[in-house]
């Protein structure tokens, strides 16, 4: 893989929701220069699946609410990606109230509702953005699907989940300013609409030279993301996670994209200045000293082992500002993060969601001995994994099996926030299996994940809606309770 194609992750695209999906842009790889050690990503593909009848039949009841379960079961937590379904909810409040029954039903026991998609504008209120009226998605082609209510689609959220026993939290794409759309549909966001904020987008290390994430079409990086170094992004962000705290009802924020574009980002001024401070020296030949374009070192050299120390550093202290500044608004909110599970590669965008007594370097060749010091598994009051793998790996006892992925973050974590991980069941790589294997592998999730942590976590409703997914979740759910009786 060249650097030129160097993508955080390899974006997994559902057959309804080509729209940009908050957490599958996490799905795992390795690259080949690989430094640590790493499985082999499963490529993602979709296959038409015939209906199956159980799965027709309506869960639940006709009851109008969801009675609360004991507090000593694990949540379970499904996540509602904003492109993907905005054709169902962005004009229909009582659609919002008809599926989050049907979740409720299902078992899961909260939701994570993405208010804040790729392109960086929002659909909750904040002084510091504006209100998303348009976003992209798959159905008969690619396009756009146009917003024409005004009424607060957080809050409807809010509202109509708690009716039926749900926890809602809200997800943010964190480090993103804008996006541009393939098929020359254009392109979102303030960093398109704001010349002025071209600065804060984070600079590539490219073989053609430092370029600036908004001098590129390349598809690769249409995801413009901001430079974390850089201060004014920093208030910008925490300014506006105040005013998402501020929903009085919200359960909690998931931060998501919470990192670096990937490993040749960010290269611009600010971060060379602030890595000089960091290791007390100045790098004379700048990028090449840190990082060649093109290059594919087997072993990271002592800077490029502090590279990588400097960037999880800024992630870090940004997670503990954004804590601070979450929880000064309301106390009582959980604040938390996404990340995929795949830890051994993680350090390609920067970050660390270990606990910082976790020693990264005794396990990995990469990481320096202070890389420890800047996991950030200690500012979180929750952490969701994206455990990835296909759909024939559920479970194994290391990563690239949703089991694995879940014994890996309970190891990396060492307690100091509780976790759920779990798959994503829209892009998933089938390997040819059989519907009825499929939906016995879909169950057989949230056995592999709720018991190696603290609850399960499923990617995304889309996913379960258009391959109707219900049936099978709530017969893995139903175990697990039955268990638990």
């Amino acid at each position: 893989m060249k650097i030129t194609n160097l993508l955080t992750m390899l974006l997994a695209v559902g057959v309804v929701a080509s729209a940009t999906i908050s957490c599958t842009e996490e799905e795992p790889y390795v690259p080949e220069w690989e430094w640590g050690n790493g499985g082999n990503p499963d490529d993602g593909k979709e296959d038409d699946k015939e209906d199956d009848k159980e799965d027709n039949k309506e869960n639940g009841d006709d009851d109008n609410t969801t009675p609360v379960e004991p507090a000593d079961l694990k949540p379970r937590y499904l996540w509602i990606d904003a492109a993907a379904n905005f054709p169902d909810y962005a004009n229909s409040r009582a659609q919002i109230a008809v599926d989050l029954k049907k979740v409720a039903d299902t078992g899961f026991t909260d939701i994570v509702v993405d208010v804040r998609p790729t392109n960086g504008d929002v659909l909750f209120k904040t002084d510091v953005l504006p209100m998303i009226t348009r976003l992209d998605y798959w159905g008969n082609g690619y396009q756009f699907f146009n917003r024409t209510e005004s009424w607060d689609y957080l809050q409807a959220f809010i509202e109509e989940g708690h009716k039926v026993g749900l926890r809602v939290h809200a997800g943010v794409n964190t480090m993103v300013g804008g996006k541009l759309y393939p098929y020359g549909l254009g392109e979102d966001g303030m960093l398109f609409r704001d010349a002025s904020r071209k600065e804060w987008a984070q600079v590539l290390n490219l073989p053609e030279g430092l370029t600036n994430m908004m001098d590129t079409d390349d598809d690769a990086y249409s995801t413009k993301f901001l430079n974390p170094a850089h201060p004014e992004v920093v208030e910008f962000l925490l300014e506006m996670l105040g005013d998402l705290a501020a929903y009085s009802e919200l359960d909690g924020i998931f931060l998501d994209r919470c990192r670096y574009d990937c490993l040749a980002a960010d290269f611009s001024d600010i971060s060379r200045a602030a890595f000089e401070e960091y290791i007390g020296r100045k790098v004379e030949n700048w990028p090449n000293d840190v990082l060649k374009p093109g290059q594919t070192p087997s072993y990271p050299s002592a800077l490029q082992k502090q590279w990588l120390e400097f960037r999880a550093k800024t992630i870090h202290d940004f997670v503990e500002k954004a804590e601070q500044r979450v929880h000064s608004v309301r106390a009582d909110i959980q604040f938390g993060a996404y990340v995929g599970g795949w830890y051994s590669s993680y350090y390609d965008v920067g970050v660390n969601w270990a606990s910082p007594s976790f020693p990264t370097s005794s396990h990995y060749g990469w990481a320096s001995v202070d890389y420890k010091d800047y996991g950030y598994a200690d500012h979180l009051d929750f952490l969701l994994v994206g455990a990835y793998a296909s759909a024939t790996s559920i479970y194994g006892q290391s990563e690239w099996s949703v089991q694995g992925f879940c014994k890996t973050a309970a190891k990396v974590l060492m307690d100091d926030c509780p976790f759920a991980g779990g798959p994503d069941v829209g892009n998933w790589d089938t390997k040819g299996l059989s519907d009825v294997k499929l939906r016995e592998a879909v169950t057989n999730t949230v056995d592999a994940a709720i018991n190696e942590g603290d609850g399960y976590f499923c990617f995304d409703l889309i996913h379960i809606k258009m391959y109707n997914y219900w049936a099978p979740i709530k017969r893995g759910i139903d175990a697990y309770l039955k268990a638990n009786e």
